[in-house]
């Protein structure tokens, strides 16, 4: 009896060292929180997914929303939930040399080699840039994620409670097969009317291009595939081109 009393008490105090969710520096125990993924996988159950079924994310900056979108038994796309993103960094445009402090915008691939169980915001993926078409521009930068927490130099901050969710589904899709999750980027949502308004910023032209894809998957409910062209974003067979380099995830 006095065994079993000592061994529920030290479970207590073990749960709780896992009650902060915020951190700084290195990686601590001390101040991880382990989140019950029960009540999450139910809710896939109940919207017709389950873990390991095909994902997709999108993401808006102005609106601040990462989209989870996983496949259906038709083969196209359905938006299971979006996330509040807490916190990003830099204004809208993309992302143009080390340091600038700018969250990426463009078209990445996401592969198991990207995903980090180990991270300081308690979970991690790197998105991949700078990708093909960044390099072609001479773009750099490096440690780009999408992670837990509420803080930011160039990433997605999304809390740790979402980022457990987006990273579970993303870990069970590659582990179940899918070779690479596509994550879209975007400064706003790309209709017409939002376009026009921004007719006149520097990044109206680089931001027509992204609309390019976003119209593709809008209209089939899968992402295209994505070249880098010169300079440009393709999809579909116009990214096949000999001048075009596919956008990859990491090997």
């Amino acid at each position: 009896m006095t065994i079993a009393i000592g061994v529920l008490l030290l479970a207590t105090v073990l749960v709780g060292r896992f009650v902060l969710t915020e951190r700084g520096g290195v990686r601590d125990i001390a101040t991880e929180r382990i989140y019950d993924r029960t009540q999450f996988v139910a809710e896939l159950t109940a919207a017709g997914f389950a873990l390991g079924d095909a994902a997709h994310i999108r993401i808006f900056k102005r609106e601040h929303k990462l989209e989870l979108w996983l496949r259906r038994s038709d083969g196209r796309y359905g938006l299971f939930r979006d996330y509040d993103i807490c916190k990003f960094s830099g204004d809208l445009g993309p992302k143009l040399k080390e340091g600038d402090k700018q969250s990426p915008e463009g078209f990445y691939r996401v592969a198991q080699s990207q995903l980090n169980p180990n991270s300081r915001h308690h979970l991690s993926f790197n998105l991949g840039f700078p990708n093909a078409f960044d390099r072609q521009l001479g773009r750099t930068g490096s440690a780009l994620m999408v992670h837990g927490g509420c803080s930011s130099v160039g990433c997605y901050a999304i809390t740790d409670a979402s980022v457990d969710e987006v990273y579970a589904v993303v870990e069970a899709a590659l582990q179940k097969g899918q070779d690479a999750v596509d994550v879209h980027v975007f400064p706003f949502r790309m209709t017409a009317t939002a376009l026009a308004v921004e007719g006149g910023n520097t990044w109206a032209p680089f931001w027509r291009n992204l609309k390019a894809g976003y119209d593709l998957f809008e209209a089939a409910g899968t992402p295209p595939k994505v070249g880098a062209c010169r300079g440009e974003y393709r999809f579909g067979i116009d990214a096949e081109g000999p001048e075009c380099a596919v956008i990859a995830a990491w090997s």
